[in-house]
């Protein structure tokens, strides 16, 4: 018998460096090799690209869906220093201004009229007008991932950002965000009103973990925090009036790097993303919560894992891997490298007609997911049925309907040695993976399609 060798060649991938939602989700940056894409979130539409020939880029911040764009330059042949955020107007097709500092330009958040950049050890905010003023600077630990955000909703004036201790997050508050100037006929409902002041003065300091921050996420109101440390295991909610702990979620019990949290607009869930390639769904709703818990809950005031809260939906994303490269490790790969990282996303949350309504009736509104990968993929996923994902939008004229599933009958506690905890502690692990297997519930994969040198560039 004579069996040839063959060789296979891998095609060659998409290289995306980084891609970032605007405040709301309307539209999406993407940045490659070529240069930079603003994309429509949904339905997706390349609405612009920009070649550059001088170099590359790390990050294009989109300024809500303004023609504002922040530019970092990076990767191997940077087009900007790495100390330089340069302010792009896309409209213009030019630069308008560039702010340059003494070291490296770790992270940005921004919001009308605001911007705020995170070093290593410090965060410096800047009013942005007619002209550009520095405002504010801050010392935080050190924040080598560059992590802060911003509340960016109408008359929010949150910005978080780390402590100077390790695990804690420090609360600021800036001027309140005014709402954007509506362009046409006049509106038929009021808009947005002031929030009245708080009762009582905000805390200042959170000390939200005991190792390192990994993530920090607030909504576009501000009420809420959402941390993450870098075992990856424990998502927690955070009240920033009141710094009180409101919840807190089990990923999963094996360490992992969360990418990333987001909230849903009308705050009833949250959203985790991490490099094990799956987004969880968690619910934030005091009454009717569906989110699952362990069948040995009854041991949580013995062992904290059995009295979590885990996801109650989730969506494993396929692996877009054009070839198995033998040689590969584990190391976390620079968002700036230049090759594809397979397993990072970004994730956020959009309003879209619902495929779930009788015939004959207009579909109402309702929040949907939806995931980029950085290989390249657009993969928009809907609510299992049976949740309360219907917009505000259609609030009004479609009831929201809640029907989360019933929960799982609790055993009848009892009391136990350490030695029997300590072996039911073990089974437990594993009966708790086999049920999620079973009664898990998955996000609906409603549409897939490709972006970057699908759309004739990249």
């Amino acid at each position: 018998m004579n069996l040839a060798r063959h060789s296979i060649t891998a095609t060659n991938p998409v290289q995306i460096f980084d891609t970032q939602f605007d405040a709301d989700c309307q539209i999406f940056t993407t940045t490659t090799p070529a240069g930079f894409a603003v994309y429509r979130a949904w339905p997706l539409k390349l609405i612009r690209k920009r070649e550059f020939s001088g170099g590359t880029l790390a990050a294009v911040v989109p300024c809500h869906t303004s023609s504002l764009l922040f530019l970092l330059g990076g990767g191997r042949s940077p087009l900007y220093p790495p100390n330089k955020v340069v302010i792009w107007d896309d409209a213009a097709g030019e630069e308008v201004a560039e702010l340059e500092f003494r070291e490296r330009v770790r992270g940005l958040a921004c919001r009308r009229g605001w911007l705020a950049v995170s070093f290593r050890r410090r965060v410096v905010v800047f009013a942005v007008g007619e002209i550009i003023v520095r405002r504010f600077e801050f010392d935080t630990c050190d924040n080598p991932r560059g992590l802060l955000a911003m509340a960016t909703g109408a008359y929010a004036t949150l910005l978080a950002i780390p402590g100077r201790q390790m695990g804690h997050v420090q609360l600021v508050h800036l001027p309140p965000c005014v709402p954007p100037t509506p362009v046409g006929p006049p509106l038929s409902v009021l808009p947005t009103r002031p929030p009245p002041p708080p009762s009582k003065h905000p805390v200042s300091i959170i000390a939200a973990h005991a190792s390192t921050l990994n993530t920090i996420t607030v909504p576009p109101s501000g009420h809420m925090l959402a941390t993450t440390s870098s075992r990856g295991t424990l998502v927690r909610i955070w009240d920033t009036v009141t710094g009180k702990l409101l919840r807190e979620f089990r990923r999963g019990s094996d360490k992992a790097e969360i990418y990333g949290v987001a909230f849903r607009p009308d705050e009833k869930d949250v959203c985790v993303w991490s490099d094990k390639g799956t987004v969880h769904l968690f619910s934030l709703m005091t009454s009717g919560a569906s989110n699952r818990q362990s069948s040995l809950s009854p041991l949580g005031q013995f062992v904290k894992y059995f009295d979590s809260e885990w996801s109650y939906a989730q969506y494993r994303i396929p692996a877009q891997a054009a070839h198995i490269s033998l040689s590969s490790t584990s190391a976390t790969r620079s968002p700036t490298a230049d090759v594809t990282d397979e397993e990072k996303c970004m994730v956020g949350w959009i309003e879209a007609p619902s495929d779930r309504c009788e015939p004959g009736r207009d579909p109402p509104m309702e929040y949907q997911l939806i995931a980029l990968t950085y290989s390249g993929g657009w993969y928009r996923l809907s609510l299992p049925q049976g949740t309360s994902n219907v917009s505000l939008s259609s609030a009004t004229t479609t009831p929201l309907s809640s029907s989360p599933p019933k929960a799982l009958p609790l055993s009848r506690p009892r009391t136990s040695s350490v030695s029997s905890i300590a072996s039911r502690v073990e089974k437990g692990k594993d009966r708790d993976r086999d049920r999620d297997r079973k009664d898990s519930r998955e996000l609906v994969l409603q549409e897939y399609r490709k972006y970057g040198r699908w759309d004739g560039w990249g």
